[in-house]
């Protein structure tokens, strides 16, 4: 079992690196100064030059790639002393950090928390953003996969069941329609409909975001401004896991043990959610994990549509005024949760059923 979890991190670890490399080389040929972006087009060439040193522009594309791994890795080698290094540890970047042990001349191997750089236009650190953002975005991934699990398995269930019934082939072809339109459609739909023409009845706002302010300048938590843009991002989960369960439960259900266990005596519901379910729901599990960490980085859209201040929404400001380092960090962010969860599923497949492990 420890090596099929060192091989997974292993090779979790060459997938983030991979992403690493991509992401560092499309970003660093793109046009355009970041120093005149930081600056301002009036900006005097001195100090371009001193914002092009800080960023390490003035150094060659591997030397830049090497320094651009150090910021990222929480183990990194940094000199301490010689301010004018371009490894120098210098605590505008870096807010905290643990010496482990000294090199060879003034270098040092820290333990620190990623440098994800400095966004061009507000000059906050990316990692401040992103901690900043990321909680709202996760909440309506969370909220949404939840939305999308719960009632997805239990109408799977049912049409399984019920099969050839009327609300078997109604939810067949909700699930078909929920697969077939994108998002961003069904979250103009719902946010002119529930938000704008029926906000008499529901009492639901077509914008806002979970956390919002009063007149006084209180901040609050506004659970009723979730309603909608979960209901929008759970749909197409929704969809895939109704047919995922249906399909599946109906195949278990013909397997010869599920025969047996009905030929001994037990009770229909014994049957289905003892013998039946516990199997069926495997590749569903797989489908909620990979869908979650989908939602993360895929709640672009459904942000801006209900102005809910996420990541995804801080992406698409970013990308409108080219501020790379925030597109750069919340895409290795994104990356790091993908990895995370896969492995997590992966060692669970691994305890559940040990043929994994050696595959």
């Amino acid at each position: 079992m420890i090596k099929f979890v060192l091989r997974r991190l292993f090779y979790g670890f060459l997938v983030l690196l991979g992403v690493i490399t991509v992401v560092f080389l499309l970003f660093n040929v793109l046009p355009g100064d970041p120093a005149r972006m930081m600056l301002g087009q009036r900006a005097d060439q001195t100090s371009i030059d001193a914002i092009n040193k800080d960023l390490g522009r003035d150094k060659p594309l591997t030397v830049q790639f090497l320094m651009y791994l150090n910021d990222l890795s929480p183990l990194s080698v940094h000199d301490a002393e010689d301010k004018t290094h371009y490894l120098y540890l210098n605590s505008d970047k870096y807010s905290s950090w643990v010496k482990l042990f000294p090199l060879p001349g003034t270098k040092v191997v820290v333990l620190k928390f990623p440098y994800l750089r400095r966004s061009y236009i507000t000059k906050r650190k990316v990692s401040d953003i992103i901690i900043e953002t990321l909680p709202e975005t996760a909440v309506l991934a969370f909220s949404s996969i939840t939305f999308g699990a719960v009632l997805g398995i239990l109408m799977g269930i049912f049409s399984a069941l019920k099969k050839n019934s009327w609300f078997d082939k109604s939810a067949l072809l909700f699930a078909i329609f929920g697969m077939s339109l994108p998002s961003f459609f069904i979250g103009l739909i719902i946010a002119w409909l529930f938000g704008f023409i029926l906000r008499d009845y529901t009492g639901l706002n077509n914008v806002g975001s979970l956390f919002t302010t009063n007149d006084f300048g209180e901040e609050h938590i506004s659970l009723k401004n979730l309603i909608l843009p979960t209901v929008t991002l759970g749909l197409r989960p929704l969809a895939i896991i109704i047919q995922l369960t249906r399909s599946s439960l109906l195949d278990v259900l013909s397997q010869d043990y599920i025969r047996t266990a009905t030929a001994k005596g037990l009770s229909f519901y014994k049957v289905i959610f003892k013998h039946a379910l516990k199997n069926a729901l495997n590749p569903v599990v797989t489908a909620v994990s990979g869908w979650f960490a989908g939602l993360m980085a895929g709640a672009v859209f459904v942000e801006i549509i209900f102005n809910w201040k996420g990541i995804g929404y801080e992406v698409v400001d970013a990308l409108s005024k080219n501020d790379l380092p925030v597109v750069m960090g919340t895409t290795l962010i994104f990356t790091v949760i993908f990895v995370i969860i896969n492995i997590i599923v992966d060692i669970v497949y691994g305890i559940l059923d040990p043929r994994v492990r050696f595959q």
